[in-house]
């Protein structure tokens, strides 16, 4: 298992608060990390931050929502889409690019997912199950959180 200042949680949540999609990424590599017993402390987490990321949403105008709460250790930050999702980022410390790198981590994935749902064969809130899309997360992770 890595050291706790590089494990990170980042899901998707769609518009019936279902999880659409989940990853958790540590170490120095990018890749998925290894499934520890924080898993569901982490899907607990990231569903009770829901009602403060709604909050949130309506008192701000930007997409990007910073830090909307924290469980002992744990801060999560949020992002929000113009069509409603949720996107949810669980960490101990920041990343090593800071809040702007957050962003931008928050603000790309964005971008993929909307390149996402350009593809016929997706249908939009169901879970996403692509190789490709993983990939691609965790290239956006190693260039700005990792």
């Amino acid at each position: 298992m890595t050291s706790s200042s590089s494990n990170y949680y980042f899901v998707i949540v769609g518009h019936a608060d279902q999880v659409v999609y989940e990853i958790e990424l540590g170490g120095t590599t990018g890749q998925i990390a290894p499934t520890t017993d924080n898993r569901h402390l982490n899907q607990f987490i990231a569903h009770a931050a829901l009602d403060l990321v709604d909050e949130a949403m309506w008192r701000n105008s930007t997409t990007y929502l910073k830090q909307v709460d924290k469980f002992n250790e744990w801060i999560v930050s949020a992002y929000v889409t113009a069509g409603g999702l949720r996107f949810l980022f669980l960490y101990e410390h920041l990343p090593r690019t800071g809040e702007d790198g957050l962003k931008n981590f928050l603000t790309e994935i964005y971008e993929t997912y909307v390149k996402l749902l350009l593809n016929p064969f997706y249908i939009p809130d169901k879970p996403i199950r692509s190789g490709a899309f993983d990939k691609k997360i965790q290239t956006i992770a190693r260039k700005w959180i990792l």
